[in-house]
C-alpha cells in the first residue's frame, strides 16, 4: 500500500495485488527479451516487450472504468496477454534460447499471475452481478422471450407498439 493511498479512501490500479504481480513479470520479461539473440530483436523481443506492456496497460486501463463490463473486458485482454507471454516462452524453450529451468521457472509464475487474473476477473463480475446498474445488452436479433426483458406498454396513446 502506498503512503498516498493510507490517506485516501479510494485506491488506484497500483494497489491491486494482481497489477503489481503483473508488474513484476513484466520486468522479468523485459529483461529476458534484452537477452534474446540480435535476429530477434524486431520479432520474438519485440513482441514479448509489447505483450508484457499489454498485460499491465490493460489491468490499469480496466481499473480506471466504472463499469465492471468494461474492468472484466479489459482484464480479459491482460489475460490474452499473459497467455501471448507464454507461449513465446515456448518459442524461446523451442529456439534454445533460455535454460529449460529457466523456462518452467517463468512458465510456472505466469500461469500463477493467471490465477490471480483469474480471480480478480471473478471479483469483479461478483461485483457486477451486486450492482444495481444493469449492464447486460442483448443479441440484436433475440425474441422478447430470449431477452427476458420486462415489456412496458404505453397506455397513453393508441399505438400498438411496444416500447422496451
Amino acid at each position: 500500500m502506498t503512503s498516498m493511498n493510507k490517506e485516501s479512501p479510494h485506491s488506484t490500479f497500483e494497489d491491486l495485488e494482481v497489477y503489481r504481480v503483473a508488474r513484476e513479470f513484466r520486468k522479468t520479461i523485459y529483461r529476458v527479451a534484452k537477452r534474446l539473440p540480435d535476429i530477434e530483436k524486431f520479432g520474438l523481443a519485440s513482441q514479448m516487450r509489447r505483450a508484457s506492456l499489454s498485460l499491465t496497460n490493460n489491468i490499469a486501463e480496466g481499473h480506471g472504468r466504472y463499469h465492471y463490463l468494461d474492468q472484466i473486458k479489459f482484464t480479459l485482454q491482460s489475460r490474452g496477454s499473459l497467455e501471448e507471454l507464454i507461449d513465446d516462452l515456448s518459442v524461446c524453450e523451442d529456439e534454445k534460447y533460455l535454460s529449460i529451468s529457466e523456462i518452467v521457472s517463468l512458465k510456472q509464475r505466469g500461469w500463477r499471475l493467471r490465477q490471480l487474473i483469474d480471480g480478480y476477473i471473478r471479483y469483479l463480475r461478483d461485483q457486477k452481478a451486486g450492482s444495481s446498474i444493469r449492464e447486460t445488452s442483448y443479441p440484436y436479433s433475440a425474441s422478447r422471450e430470449e431477452a427476458d426483458v420486462p415489456l412496458e406498454i404505453d397506455q397513453g396513446s393508441n399505438d400498438s407498439r411496444i416500447s422496451i
